[in-house]
């Protein structure tokens, strides 16, 4: 029996089809620890943790999930709530500590590899399939110090990198990510200045926003050269995009800020340029940082895209926001029934809105969510963590995937974020969005309700 407190139309795992794929997804700064452990090196988000009053709870991941330590217990766990897919991301800081490959002066950490092969190991002997993550925002510290994102050699070193990887895995794994989110890192990494390393400016992110575009193309190119058989593919947060009033301002709005959340980067990709009609800031990149050969070098053929797909934006014109002439107009402000812990708004049809937003560029093919999930304010109480929240948001949004894909919408699978709770980046260990209840001082795992609702949906053929 399901937890859910109202009547809600039938789902069952057949209702997706057979060849559906159902997983979770991690990151590797967020789970692992043993960050100075075996030759791993810093990361930005090791020095941007430090900093005093830059994470929320004053948190670092030090120790995170112990994943490094814990990963075959919490891979047969993995196994039990029935998922057949692990995401997870490859720290480049523990492969190649000086950020740079052999060609370029740098030196391999042995340990590193071995930790990811021993890791991909159980995966495959417990029949989990494996899909490897290359960047998911953790650089290099030694990289930011030569510049990290601003620094166009940046796309020689994630070359080299994703070199190394795949020779290293590409035997065993055929399911490649490039990168994690190039708008979130970028944006709030370099422009923002929320998120590692921290930089504010709009004109320091023009050059991050290409080298990332560049890096993206580039790390599919090696992966399909060295990995025979791969699926390669990209991931992006994107939300469906409202004006707030019918006005023509509002939606002048809410085309820019649709351009900049859901355009910027799958694009240039498919071969269409940077969305400089409806973002006229972005003329700069040409105008500065482009070189001859660029416009061919940024697109790339992909597999698949994951969609990383939360909440919709609903946005506002405002003369306040330089560039982008816009704001959000906040969940608050509408007063929005439900919200997580972040202060996101649920909203389930979002998840069928951008599917088939994304499903009309034609040089689409399959796309899969790769990362969907909510954090509730969880409680450990005698045992049991009941979160009918998650399960209910979970429940909606799949409702919403199999409407989509039952009117032609190739999406071919469902990562949930995520398997543990983790270190939630800039807000540290308090936001919880795994199905896994994490209690950071002792280590100890408990599943959640919504945990045993994945296990009953995933390992029954009945409805739920």
């Amino acid at each position: 029996m399901s937890t859910l407190t109202h009547a809600q139309p039938i789902l069952q795992k057949a209702d997706f089809g057979p060849d559906f794929i159902w997983g979770t997804a991690t990151a590797a700064f967020q789970i692992e620890g043993a960050v100075d452990r075996d030759g791993r090196a810093p990361s930005i988000w090791d020095t941007f943790s430090r900093q005093p009053g830059k994470i929320k709870t004053g948190d670092t991941a030090d120790l995170a999930c112990l994943f490094y330590d814990q990963y075959e217990a919490d891979l047969h766990l993995h196994k039990a709530l029935g998922f057949s897919h692990f995401r997870f991301s490859l720290s480049w800081s523990r492969i190649l500590p000086m950020g740079i490959g052999p060609g370029q002066g740098g030196v391999v950490n042995e340990a590193g590899l071995a930790f990811y092969d021993r890791l991909i190991d159980h995966c495959l002997a417990l029949g989990i399939t494996p899909w490897i993550t290359l960047y998911h925002w953790d650089l290099p510290q030694a990289l930011e110090d030569r510049g990290g994102w601003r620094n166009r050699q940046i796309v020689e070193w994630f070359g080299a990198f994703a070199d190394v990887c795949t020779r290293a895995f590409g035997h065993k794994v055929k399911h490649w990510i490039i990168l994690n989110e190039p708008l979130a890192f970028s944006v709030l990494g370099y422009c923002t200045g929320q998120h590692a390393p921290g930089r504010r400016g709009i004109w320091s992110l023009l050059p991050v926003i290409h080298h990332v575009a560049l890096a993206q193309a580039e790390g599919g190119r090696v992966v399909r050269q060295n990995v025979p058989g791969a699926e390669v593919g990209t991931t992006f947060s994107c939300s469906p995009v409202e004006p707030f009033t019918a006005s023509v301002r509002d939606a002048g709005a809410a085309r820019r800020v649709d351009a900049l959340m859901n355009r910027l980067f799958i694009e240039p990709a498919l071969g269409l340029g940077y969305p400089v009609a409806d973002l006229p800031f972005l003329k700069g990149i040409a105008q500065k940082y482009t070189l001859p050969g660029d416009a061919e070098r940024l697109a790339f053929d992909f597999d698949f895209i994951g969609l990383q797909h939360y909440f919709r934006a609903v946005v506002e014109h405002t003369y306040f926001m330089p560039y982008l002439w816009a704001r959000e107009v906040t969940p608050l402000r509408r007063q929005v029934p439900q919200l997580t812990e972040m202060g996101w708004e649920v909203y389930p049809e979002s998840m069928y809105r951008i599917l088939k937003q994304f499903a009309q560029y034609e040089g689409v093919r399959k796309l899969y969510i790769s990362e969907s999930g909510a954090a509730f304010y969880d409680g450990l109480v005698k045992g049991v963590v009941d979160d009918p929240a998650r399960i209910q948001y979970h429940q909606d949004y799949l409702l919403q995937t199999r409407r989509a894909r039952s009117e032609g919408v190739p999406i071919e699978g469902y990562f949930v974020w995520t398997f543990l709770d983790n270190f939630e980046w800039a807000e540290g260990f308090r936001p919880r969005f795994g199905l896994v209840y994490v209690d950071f001082r002792t280590q100890a795992r408990t599943v959640k309700a919504s945990g045993h609702w994945f296990s009953r949906l995933l390992n029954s053929t009945g409805p739920l």
